[in-house]
């Protein structure tokens, strides 16, 4: 990692929001020599983050890059520019050179020797502050002074400089002028975090355009019955395979695990498929959501499988004996299927290859892993300013894309974060001449 330079602009410039993204953009403003501020809502930095690594810090996945890339779907064209400015192996190479060691797990995803973020990140602020980058915390930005919007016959601001930022403080007010401002302010997931949505009404207000944000890599409500709730609520289904039919019409299957909770569905498997099954809801569609409790069994096999005498066993022992299925298969038969008739062992077959899963919902954004929605790709330039407000850049969730999980959340958010903040380098290179 070069050292910054030593000489140091006059250009005022701030990252509004500590997370990845927003530490990110102040790495690369500070490595080009340029004083940069930091403020955030929080007591410390990175809450998010922290708290995503306490079970094993996911930060980026070792497959193919070519593949990777096709995980942000629909996003795929906006988000590999970046991405290849700041690849999966770059990023491994930039957390080694903090002196984080970082191993490939059987999955193929990427984590720290130690599997925590909290060494991590350290090692970072410390580097970030030896750089020169100042932070405030409990600097909660609340939109900007003196704008077209609450003065209707004024000027609309020319660029960032005419703009008046105003944070909350535990001392009251704040009124800051910038040259630059890198917005990493997140979407709308785990909000106690510090990722509320509140900055689209400022955006929104002044015509920049943003979509809803909506819960994505999340768990759907399903209409369980009474006795399936009382005794298999937290049940996990390993080894199985769920598809859906996607608002193409394609119809997308993935295989894993996945837990019945009370309320639904929630789980890695279901997370995979969280887009889909969400588009076709909002939609107002069926996603018609399967469960194949047997992936690896032909339906041939499995006909005949059930097709021999089942002699004086239970239904439910003999599908844990003839096809090692849990007891919760048998409830999930009977919630599942219409009309379902055990001793029918083609409706049987037909059931546990393609079992029907009706979600209702969604469950509520803020409990979501990530959120999908934001700003519109077509408000920012490939740099990712704002095309309506010059010297305003973002970086992260704020921007309507989304992935699932196993690092590739982490990487987009790190990718955007740098092509952000070298935006703004290049931004002040001009400026200065």
């Amino acid at each position: 990692m070069p050292a910054p330079t030593s000489s140091v602009s006059p250009t005022r410039i701030a990252v509004i929001g500590a997370g990845p993204a927003g530490l990110m953009a102040a790495e690369q403003i500070a490595n080009a020599g340029l004083a940069v501020e930091v403020f955030d809502a929080m007591p410390s930095v990175a809450r998010k983050f922290l708290l995503a690594g306490i079970g094993g810090m996911n930060i980026t996945h070792s497959e193919g890059y070519e593949q990777f890339v096709t995980r942000y779907g629909a996003e795929q064209a906006q988000l590999k520019p970046l991405l290849d400015r700041f690849t999966p192996d770059q990023l491994r190479n930039w957390i080694h050179e903090l002196g984080i060691e970082t191993f490939v797990g059987t999955s193929g995803r990427v984590f720290p020797t130690d599997m925590k973020a909290a060494p991590l990140l350290r090692a970072w602020l410390t580097r970030l502050k030896q750089h020169g980058v100042v932070f405030h915390q409990r600097h909660r930005w609340t939109g900007w002074a003196d704008c077209s919007n609450s003065q209707p016959d004024a000027q609309p601001p020319a660029d960032c400089s005419d703009l008046t930022w105003q944070f909350e403080t535990r001392d009251g007010s704040l009124q800051r002028q910038f040259d630059a401002v890198v917005l990493a302010l997140g979407g709308a997931s785990w909000k106690r975090l510090g990722s509320d949505g509140a900055w689209r009404p400022w955006l929104d207000a002044s015509g920049i355009n943003s979509k809803p944000l909506v819960a994505a890599n999340c768990g759907f409500e399903v209409n369980w019955s009474d006795y399936l709730k009382k005794n298999f609520a937290g049940a996990p289904l390993k080894q199985v395979a769920l598809s859906v039919r996607g608002p193409d019409g394609k119809t997308v299957k993935r295989t894993g695990e996945f837990i019945i909770s009370e309320y639904g569905i929630e789980g890695s498997l279901v997370y995979a498929l969280s887009r889909p099954i969400r588009e076709q809801l909002m939609a107002g569609n069926d996603p018609h959501l399967c469960l194949d409790w047997l992936p690896n069994l032909s339906m041939d096999e499995l006909q005949k499988k059930l097709s021999q005498p089942r002699g004086k066993l239970s239904f439910s022992n003999w599908l844990r004996k003839k096809l090692k299925l849990p007891a919760i298969a048998n409830t999930l038969l009977r919630d599942c299927v219409e009309k379902f008739d055990p001793n029918n062992f083609q409706q049987l077959a037909q059931a546990l290859k393609a079992m029907p899963i009706q979600p209702t919902s969604t469950r509520p954004v803020d409990e979501a892993i990530s959120s999908a929605g934001g700003l519109c790709w077509d408000e920012v330039n490939e740099q990712l300013m704002l095309k309506q407000l010059p010297g305003v850049f973002v970086a992260g969730e704020m921007i309507d894309w989304e992935a699932p999980t196993g690092g590739y959340l982490l990487t987009a958010c790190f990718a955007t974060g740098k092509a952000a903040g070298l935006g703004v380098v290049e931004q002040s290179k001009a400026t200065l001449g």
